[in-house]
């Protein structure tokens, strides 16, 4: 079945900026301070970070100019590796992504119930309950096709993008004062050297590279968007601009708002800059904020994962009944269940599932890079394309090479920080990869 060109430019824009903006923006940038130690080099994380995503968005540009399909992060793999790589990789995508909706829907689901709920109604049970109400809800929006869930999630990034520029307005309201002068401290006490400063970067590349990541899904959408040749490549560079501008001014405001080293321990720092725009009412403001940021990661992972899913229907890596589309709304529909189901189980488990969080962390470094890497073989095979018809990226093949350099570097500065992480993650690769050959064998039987 043919499917509908349906996606315009700005539809994906939006998709690109909510695939990567969620909760991290919240949250990573303490981790970042308390690592980089001194502000020179928690901004030049945050520049790098900001500078190695424009390089994966321009690589991924030219691969989903060259490769418009839908579940086009699965075929790639598929295409340029073998399937079974292609499996493992997505089936931990999937996951951590599922683990991701589930733990994210009960943190704006703890923001909501303080606005909402008496405070004796103010328990687990509710929260859960309203975590999995946030993520029916977008389930049911999605079953009515992907023109009314890409609407809903233009509305919904506008507005998520609108509470971060009024948070960026704090800086504004008044700065703190730096009463301490940040000083980079070595384990031994000794002069910090190069080396010392080179270590520091790599862990705070950690969290910056995951507060960039997954734009790189946007690929996905590739069997679904006008005129996908030029339409992909400009919704990831337009989407990745406003995303890089507003990660390098709010961590600004971060600094300037909060002080740099009462950064490095802070909580709830977004709540430190709604206060100083709303005075008390600052905490209602700011969980309005994050809930609104819960339902466009819900809604934005709810419409990509699915197309993966389809597609390894497609190609018999999953049971073929994951490609089945509905004739009329051309919803994917058992894909889309079964991943809501993953999610809404996991909410019952997302405590524990944080481990395996930590270890598919490892994983999606190496999957960037190698997935980036497809651009070369792409290349060669898609030699006979009109290169007036598809987008190509600038100073070839400098740009995809810093890219995987830099997730190469992020990857062994996991597996420097945590070994364990770095090898459990090697060990779901594997057991991933066992299944499909089980499976494959069964098949065949």
């Amino acid at each position: 079945m043919q499917q509908k060109k349906q996606l315009s430019l700005f539809d994906l824009s939006m998709i690109v900026v909510s695939l990567v903006i969620g909760m991290g923006v919240f949250r990573t940038p303490v981790n970042v301070a308390a690592k980089a130690q001194i502000p020179e080099l928690f901004y030049l994380a945050w520049f790098i970070g900001g500078f190695v995503a424009f390089c994966g968005a321009l690589t991924y540009a030219e691969i989903g100019s060259r490769y418009p399909v839908t579940g086009g992060y699965y075929k790639i793999f598929s295409s340029a590796y073998h399937p079974s790589i292609a499996f493992a990789i997505n089936c931990i995508v999937i996951i951590s992504s599922a683990a991701s909706v589930a733990a994210i829907s009960i943190i704006g689901a703890e923001y909501l119930s303080k606005i909402i709920l008496p405070l004796d109604k103010q328990t687990e049970t509710y929260r859960v309950a309203i975590a999995i109400t946030t993520i029916l809800i977008f389930y049911f929006i999605n079953l009515l096709g992907l023109k009314a869930s890409s609407k809903t999630q233009n509305v919904l990034t506008v507005i998520k993008i609108g509470m971060i520029l009024t948070l960026i307005c704090a800086v504004f309201f008044g700065g703190q004062t730096e009463t301490v002068t940040p000083v980079f401290k070595t384990a031994t006490g000794a002069l910090p050297t190069w080396s010392d400063y080179g270590k520091a970067l790599g862990l705070c590349l950690i969290a910056v590279s995951f507060s960039y990541a997954g734009y790189a899904q946007t690929i996905n959408f590739g069997g679904e968007v006008k005129e996908a040749k030029k339409v992909i490549p400009r919704s990831i560079i337009i989407g990745l601009t406003i995303i890089v501008i507003l990660y390098l001014a709010i961590n600004y405001v971060y600094v300037k708002v909060i002080g740099f080293e009462e950064l490095k321990s802070a909580e709830s720092i977004a709540a430190i800059l709604a206060s100083k725009i709303f005075g008390p009412a600052g905490f209602n403001a700011l969980s309005v904020i994050i809930f609104f940021s819960v339902m466009g990661y819900v809604n934005v992972n709810l419409l990509s994962n699915p197309r993966a899913m389809f597609a390894m229907g497609e190609e018999g890596a999953l049971p073929k009944i994951f490609s089945r589309m509905n004739k009329k709304t051309e919803v994917i529909t058992i894909s889309l269940t079964v991943f809501t189901l993953i999610a809404v189980v996991i909410i019952f488990y997302a405590k524990t599932f944080d481990k395996i969080l930590n270890y598919t962390i490892f994983l999606e470094s190496i999957s960037m890079a190698s997935s980036a890497a497809t651009i070369f073989i792409l290349r060669k095979r898609t030699a006979h394309l009109d290169k007036k018809t598809i987008y190509t990226v600038p100073l070839y093949p400098i740009l995809p090479i810093i890219f995987i350099a830099a997730y190469t570097f992020v990857a062994f500065s996991i597996y420097a920080d945590d070994q364990n992480a770095a090898l459990n993650g090697l060990y779901i690769f594997v057991g991933f990869l066992a299944i499909y050959f089980v499976s494959r064998w069964f098949n065949k039987k």
